[in-house]
């Protein structure tokens, strides 16, 4: 065998290795992920009724549902998602057009990426100094904080992504024509670019919707209905960890559904990004 030869043979063995490697690690994860969605199906769905939409979190024993933590939840996320786009929408928006290439721009970028990889606990913890205990109690003002925290990065970075990626004969019309950079961007790259930018929201709703660390250290829970986000706010991820680590089967039931309700959200709403940004690559 030629030395060619030998290296062909090589080069293909190298490439069979790697797509058996490949394969074998695609079949873990997807083992994996088979069992987490199978255990939450055979878990949840017996614990869901009518009961877990209209009653609020119950005592040991008693009948109850999830309302309280439902709402509280969706109060807090809608509330970090309008700071968070804003944050973001704006913030992005700079590092795209203004000062994307400035050392300053380059800090920004910096310190962007590392909120996006940083731990949900120490952005709990980092709300809780700043806020929670110089307001002597817990609030869902603070938990909405601590969630935006942790929106606000992955809509920055899609925001820049995708003004960068709208083509430059569009900022040289809109300036051609007389108007400022600030309408340009207002009228033209931000509605070029809302699949885009609404896509990386749709992916931070779905991240913040089950965090529980931060949560811990600033919502904390309430077990009755409250729309008022002054105090200690009930919430699902919060409710999901008590119940779930508790001795009762009817508050495990209880863990179970709401874990399944997260779960299905959260797969809804990915699956809402990934048809939003098929259009956008049609578009």
């Amino acid at each position: 065998m030629t030395a060619s030869a030998s290296k062909v043979a090589r080069r293909k063995l190298t490439n069979v290795v790697f797509e058996a490697f490949c394969v074998v690690v695609t079949v873990v994860a997807l083992v994996a992920l088979a069992a987490i969605l199978w255990s939450l199906l055979s878990q949840g769905v017996g614990g869901l009724n009518l009961d877990i939409f209209t009653l609020s979190t119950p005592a040991p024993g008693s009948r109850g549902g999830l309302a309280n933590a439902i709402v509280g939840s969706l109060m807090m996320c809608g509330l970090a998602m309008a700071i968070a786009l804003v944050v973001g929408v704006l913030g992005g928006t700079w590092l795209a057009e203004y000062g994307g290439r400035s050392l300053y721009g380059s800090v920004v970028r910096f310190i962007n990426d590392v909120l996006l990889s940083a731990p949900s606990i120490l952005v709990g913890l980092f709300v809780y100094e700043i806020l929670v205990a110089p307001m002597k109690g817990f609030s869902g003002f603070a938990g909405s904080v601590a969630l935006a925290l942790l929106a606000a990065p992955v809509i920055m970075r899609t925001t820049e992504d995708v003004l960068l990626l709208q083509a430059a004969t569009l900022r040289e019309a809109g300036v051609a024509l007389g108007a400022p950079l600030s309408l340009v961007i207002r009228s033209i790259l931000w509605r070029s670019g809302t699949s885009g930018i609404l896509t990386g929201a749709l992916l931070a709703f779905a991240r913040i919707s089950g965090e529980t660390a931060p949560l811990l250290f600033t919502a904390l829970n309430n077990q009755f209905f409250s729309l008022d986000l002054r105090h200690a706010t009930a919430n699902l991820p919060v409710v999901i960890f008590n119940f779930a680590l508790s001795a009762y089967d009817d508050w495990r039931r209880l863990a179970w559904a709401g874990a399944l309700l997260i779960a299905a959200f959260v797969l809804a709403v990915t699956i809402l990004a990934r048809i939003v940004a098929k259009e956008q690559r049609r578009s």
